[in-house]
């Protein structure tokens, strides 16, 4: 049998809530949103290019997005010591360029996993809490948790658009 992306129902965004609800709601609606442009294709759907030049695919994107859950959650809001899932120095986009050859099934099974343990990483950690992240170049920058939160949503918000072409263009299906 032929494995397909899961059918998912995606949750609705929160009305009214305190800020961390709000936050978290619209984070988890982005996240279904991601899941819903994949579900139903194949792994060999999902590693389909958008359009050339770019090599942008929706395994690309859940892969990548799952990099960005461990790296913005986990390491850097909540200090644990972890490397990159798919990327690497030396491969430093890892999780959009070696998808030709990626267990679909599994880096399903790995957003999962990753989303999950961002959420408890960040459970008990303030949104006021501030961490440093530092840049390539040197620089460094005080940040907090509600921005992490907001950036998440961006991120998931931007590759959604990303998300919905490339499904447009594998099959037709087109989704709010």
């Amino acid at each position: 049998m032929t494995w397909r992306a899961p059918e998912i129902t995606r949750t609705t965004e929160p009305y009214v809530g305190d800020e961390r609800t709000m936050l978290e709601g619209w984070l988890d609606y982005h996240r279904d949103t991601l899941l819903t442009k994949c579900a139903g294709l194949t792994a060999e759907q999902l590693k389909t290019p958008s359009v050339e030049p770019s090599g942008l695919t929706l395994l690309g994107l859940v892969r990548h997005m799952a990099d960005v859950e461990r790296s913005w959650f986990r390491v850097r809001a909540a200090g644990q010591d972890l490397g990159g899932i798919y990327w690497s120095q030396d491969n430093p986009d890892g999780e959009f360029d070696d998808v030709a050859d990626a267990d679909a099934e599994a880096d399903f099974a790995t957003f999962a996993a990753e989303v999950e343990a961002a959420r408890k990483a960040v459970a008990d950690i303030s949104l006021e809490h501030t961490f440093v992240r530092r840049r390539p170049d040197g620089s460094a920058d005080d940040m907090s948790v509600r921005w992490v939160y907001i950036h998440m949503i961006e991120e998931y918000a931007r590759h959604n658009g990303h998300a919905d072409l490339i499904r447009e263009r594998i099959d037709g299906v087109t989704g709010e």
